[in-house]
């Protein structure tokens, strides 16, 4: 399957839930707002009219975009893959070897990213670089202003914790 886009269940549902409500909730507020600022009158020059159809116009994309990933969704149980390498849900502490600093970062699906926690999405340039590395790798890591190394330290599986 080409073009597909990994997640967990949960995932998938965290963003089932946000199609929802941007679908059933979010929407019809702001074509509320739209029919009331019409009724105002003059539409030329009725601000309020013009910025809730451009609020709409850009929920539209937000529930395209949403729409988009579910129907590329590829189900991933993390418990399946390797404990040998870097994965899918993979907990991975590396080095920055130019700057000597030490980050950790766990290779989630969409749904589930949370850059300030260090979740990031697998499909990014960072965790394609990361996937099937080993304790003791340096990968290069491409960057808009050229690449920059990371030596792999240690890996881990948080989602194997329950289940062993």
């Amino acid at each position: 399957m080409d073009d597909y886009i990994p997640m967990t269940r949960e995932g998938y549902a965290k963003l089932k839930a946000e199609l929802d409500r941007m679908e059933n909730v979010d929407m019809p507020d702001i074509t509320q707002k739209i029919a009331d600022a019409r009724a105002e009158g003059d539409l030329k020059e009725n601000a309020e009219y013009h910025a809730q159809r451009e609020a709409q116009g850009l929920l539209q994309a937000k529930i395209n975009l949403i729409r988009n990933k579910l129907s590329k969704a590829s189900i991933i149980d993390p418990s399946t893959m390797p404990r040998d390498q870097v994965s899918f849900g993979t907990t991975v502490l590396v080095k920055d070897i130019d700057m000597d600093e030490e980050e950790e970062f766990t290779l989630v699906g969409a749904g589930e990213e949370d850059y300030n926690a260090g979740r990031i999405l697998i499909t990014s340039p960072l965790g394609q670089a990361l996937v099937g590395k080993k304790i003791g790798d340096v990968v290069d890591v491409p960057a808009p202003k050229g690449s920059y190394q990371l030596e792999i330290l240690t890996l881990k599986f948080d989602y194997l914790e329950g289940l062993l």
